[in-house]
Parts: structure tokens; C-alpha cells; sequence
């Protein structure tokens, strides 16, 4: 059974929260540029792609390990977050 990935709202709120990072970052300073915001910006958006990934698949046990890992990218961009 695959799932319109578009129609999940943790896709949806992911897909705002990249927007989220990408504005934040563009006030970074430039030295940050391939360090702190290069990588919030790749965490955040292994966060829908994560799930997109998952919903793509056949299992809703493939789904859930998809969304763990969408979950393990959301803690590496709190603590990035909590860094700045």
C-alpha cells in the first residue's frame, strides 16, 4: 500500500520547518556557510525526505523505521539549534 506522502501532515509540517531552517541560516554569517548551516540545513531536510522515503514503501513497519529516522535528524537539529 503506498501512501500520498504529500497528504501526511508530518510531511507538511517538515516541509515548513526546512523553510524554517533556510531562512534562519541565511542570517548566519558567511564563515558558517559549510558548517553549522550546512548541516541544519541537511538535517532538516532528511526530515520529510525521511518520511516521503517511508511512505513510499510497501510495510507500515518500514514506514515507522523511516519516521525513527526522521526523528534521530529532528534530534541532531535541536541540538544544532541549540548551539546557535
Amino acid at each position: 500500500m503506498r501512501r500520498n506522502h504529500k497528504n501526511l501532515r508530518a510531511w507538511q509540517s517538515a516541509m515548513q520547518l526546512v523553510e524554517m531552517v533556510y531562512r534562519l541560516t541565511a542570517t548566519f554569517p558567511k564563515e558558517e556557510l559549510y558548517g553549522l548551516s550546512s548541516q541544519m540545513r541537511r538535517a532538516s531536510v532528511s526530515v520529510p525526505s525521511n518520511i516521503a522515503e517511508g511512505a513510499a514503501r510497501q510495510s507500515t513497519k518500514d514506514l515507522l523505521r523511516f519516521l525513527v529516522i526522521a526523528s534521530g535528524s529532528l534530534a541532531e537539529l535541536d541540538t544544532q539549534l541549540e548551539l546557535t
